[in-house]
């Protein structure tokens, strides 16, 4: 039987390739995201391996429930769609930028994931897969809202799971360290040349580096739940705890 997955937020970064990657291995793909010539591409590209494209705003309570609520037959949720603002201290960031980022990585996967998991349940089948960050427990300077966001998605993974005993419907969480996209570009609203400063000098991870790992993790064996997996590139590891000192 052909598989099916959902993506949230395909149209770039770690949704795109995974979607690539999937299509690839001869799965189904139901894509969303809100850049709808963008997601045209995408299904342009992919072929018959779109199942269909949703053109679609994570934030959109209403619109979730909407066009993901009827979806049947979806063997994998990829809770994907997130994004960071901004890196300045708490007491000078722009509050609009936390609502985003509260919006979209914590509404819009629980969101996402009401509308979906109730078929799941029905059919005793399903896997949901939440893309988070070593941000949600690591923290850095600027992290503030961003890294929270990403500690829900932990926690909310884990419940669900807890929630789900009994049932066969699996959930993971995926924790990615720095990892090379359109994500920095994001962060600093188009500055490209901040971004670029992000990774240079290092090989940071790639997506598809993240869709392989999402592919391994969905194809354990049935009786197999992987809860979570934090990956990093060599390049980057943990520092000693900060400390200031005052001068003399």
């Amino acid at each position: 039987m052909t598989k099916s997955i959902l993506i949230t937020g395909a149209t770039s970064g770690f949704g795109k390739a995974c979607a690539e990657y999937f299509a690839a291995q001869g799965w189904l793909l139901i894509l969303t995201g809100r850049r709808v010539e963008r997601l045209e591409q995408l299904q342009k590209q992919l072929g018959d391996r779109v199942r269909c494209s949703i053109p679609l705003d994570v934030c959109d309570r209403k619109l979730v429930f909407e066009k993901l609520g009827s979806l049947a037959d979806i063997d994998v949720l990829l809770n994907n769609a997130g994004l960071a603002l901004g890196l300045e201290p708490s007491w000078e960031t722009d509050i609009n930028d936390w609502d985003t980022m509260v919006d979209t990585n914590v509404k819009g996967v629980m969101y996402c994931t009401r509308a979906v998991l109730p078929q799941m349940v029905k059919n005793n089948r399903g896997h949901v897969v939440n893309i988070g960050s070593i941000a949600g427990r690591w923290p850095y300077p600027g992290g503030n809202v961003y890294g929270s966001t990403k500690a829900f998605v932990q926690q909310f993974s884990r419940n669900l799971r807890a929630d789900l005993l009994g049932t066969q419907v699996r959930v993971t969480y995926l924790a990615p360290g720095m990892a090379e996209s359109e994500f920095s570009k994001v962060r600093f609203k188009g500055n490209n040349e901040q971004a670029s400063k992000v990774y240079q000098g290092t090989e940071p991870l790639i997506p598809q580096d993240i869709a392989e790992t999402v592919f391994w993790v969905v194809n354990r064996p049935a009786h197999v739940n992987i809860n979570a997996i934090e990956i990093m590139p060599v390049d980057q590891a943990w520092g000693p705890l900060a400390v200031h000192r005052e001068k003399d």
